[in-house]
């Protein structure tokens, strides 16, 4: 019988995962209990996806304010600093700054606007409209900013972040001082000492700070990349993909991610005899329409995954060949006609007509928004997605 159903994407629970539990075996173990609980088959190219943060706890990957604080001292040894365009996040900042303002005694802090990086607004661009104030090159104080646009709070989370990171500082016996500004380089004319906190604008800020003549340059993902007293770390992102822990740690992004993920694939090959993808996912890349937050605050969705997920789709508009190619069928000899052109299709389809519209993103960003918006992020317990039939088309 002709199968009917195409992708299917099911969250799969798991144990509480604690510092020192072995990752791999708890999410192969999961996945094939689900399996047998559910009457279900593990296919070959089924996706097998564990959320990063699940193995960054396995890993006990966490750091202390005060280690951050050391970490932050051994770079600005001065101890005077400008923070610029942190993302607007109780969650993925606060904590991250109470540690960068216990190791400095001042700090100029620069915030972005009308929003941060990945859409969390101060305000909006009509406002701006109306107030005649040009965000590309215009710098306003934090005097300035209240005289145009009072306070205001942040539509999902009731907070003036503004007022709530310049009090954050000050609480760690920090001065600051707060202006918005959009242009990395208006920085230089508060201080020449410089921690970039952007994501994925990270290295530009960077270069052009260092080419506009900034003396001391780093970025978040430039602290914790090494043990400070004991402390997690992250080689490749430092602080970039952390979390708030308590009201005193972080968890790091998970590091050495390679190895569990074919840990998790040898492991379901030995108990089923088939080979499946892996991957670690963390935020999906996908935008709110109403919000207009980008989810995308880790630095990467996908820190480690299985050789079969890189790539892109290589996909053609179904819509496409039935409106032009075969206009003129229908029924079953529309299908059979659609069936063998995908069968004949080429292996690289980029700037042909019959693949417009399709998606040109990387295999590990579509599957990894797939099993943010699956796994969720509060209590459904969920923190393994197992999908299939992501790569089967309308032949099989």
């Amino acid at each position: 019988m002709e199968r009917l159903i195409g992708t299917v994407s099911r969250g799969v629970r798991a144990p509480i995962i604690r510092a020192g539990d072995d990752i791999a075996a708890i999410v192969a173990d999961s996945v094939l209990a689900a399996a047998k609980s559910e009457n279900l088959e593990i296919r070959d190219r089924d996706v097998i996806a564990v959320t990063e943060a699940v193995v960054a706890r396995a890993q006990g990957n966490y750091a202390s304010v005060e280690q951050i604080a050391k970490d932050i001292r051994t770079k600005f040894p001065g101890g005077e600093a400008a923070v610029i365009f942190p993302i607007l996040s109780r969650n993925r900042f606060s904590i991250c700054l109470k540690g960068i303002a216990m190791g400095l005694k001042s700090i100029v802090l620069m915030l972005s606007y009308p929003s941060d990086e990945v859409g969390n607004h101060l305000i909006s661009l009509d406002d701006l409209d109306e107030a005649g104030i040009n965000p590309t090159s215009d710098v306003l104080t934090e005097e300035k900013y209240r005289e145009l646009f009072g306070y205001r709070k942040h539509r999902f989370t009731g907070v003036d972040y503004i007022e709530y990171y310049r009090e954050l500082i000050e609480s760690c016996g920090c001065e600051c001082k707060v202006i918005l500004a959009n242009d990395c380089r208006a920085i230089l004319n508060y201080t020449k000492h410089v921690l970039c906190c952007d994501i994925h604008s990270r290295a530009r800020t960077k270069r052009l700070l260092k080419a506009a003549g900034a003396e001391t340059v780093f970025g978040m993902d430039e602290i914790l990349t090494a043990p400070v007293d004991g402390s997690g770390c992250n080689e490749a992102y430092g602080l970039l993909g952390s979390n708030k822990s308590t009201e005193d740690t972080i968890k790091l992004f998970p590091r050495e991610c390679q190895s569990v993920v074919n840990d998790i694939r040898d492991r379901i090959l030995v108990a089923t005899g088939k080979c499946v993808e892996v991957m670690i996912y963390g935020d999906g890349a996908f935008k709110d329409p109403v919000g207009k937050i980008w989810e995308l605050a880790d630095p990467v969705v996908s820190p480690a995954y299985t050789a079969g997920l890189e790539g892109q789709p290589n996909e053609i508009k179904l819509k496409y060949l039935a409106d032009n190619d075969f206009a003129g069928l229908s029924g079953e000899a529309l299908k059979a006609a659609i069936s063998e052109r995908i069968k004949q299709k080429d292996s690289n389809l980029v700037g042909q007509m019959e693949s417009q519209g399709t998606t040109p993103r990387r295999l590990t960003d579509l599957i990894g928004s797939l099993c943010d918006l699956t796994s969720g992020s509060g209590d459904k317990g969920t923190p393994i997605v197992w999908i299939q039939g992501y790569f089967d088309n309308y032949t099989n």
